[in-house]
């Protein structure tokens, strides 16, 4: 069983920023991908973002430009860094991460951590 532990939601002002990060409990499992997701009142979860473990990124059309993601492998951590924030990015905000071991994938998934965006 791994862990992913989410921190740095909040409430922030439109045009504010704020930095998600998540990190996973110790494991003999390989991490592979780790993304975000969130999800808003009444809607799908969605991607956000997401690196694979080589380091590269891709992103949702809504957040190019102003979110970035980065990880640390050393650490099998992952981060968002979020500018700009608008009002539609409010939602909370899940951790991913797709571990592999024996050949199989294995998806964990974090608690989630509350953003909220003032206009």
């Amino acid at each position: 069983q791994v862990q992913l532990v989410e921190s740095g939601g909040g409430l922030v002002q439109a045009g504010g920023a704020l930095r998600l990060s998540c990190a996973a409990s110790r494991t003999i499992l390989t991490l592979n991908a780790m993304g975000w997701y969130r999800q808003a009142p009444g809607k799908q979860r969605e991607l956000v973002a997401r690196i694979s473990s080589g380091g590269d990124s891709d992103y949702a059309d809504s957040v190019k430009g102003r979110f970035t993601i980065s990880r640390d492998n050393g650490k099998n951590s992952v981060s968002l860094q979020m500018n700009s924030l608008k009002p539609e990015d409010t939602a909370v905000y899940y951790c991913n991460g797709d571990f592999l071991w024996a050949g199989t994938h294995y998806e964990y998934w974090g608690r989630g951590t509350q953003v909220t965006v003032s206009s």
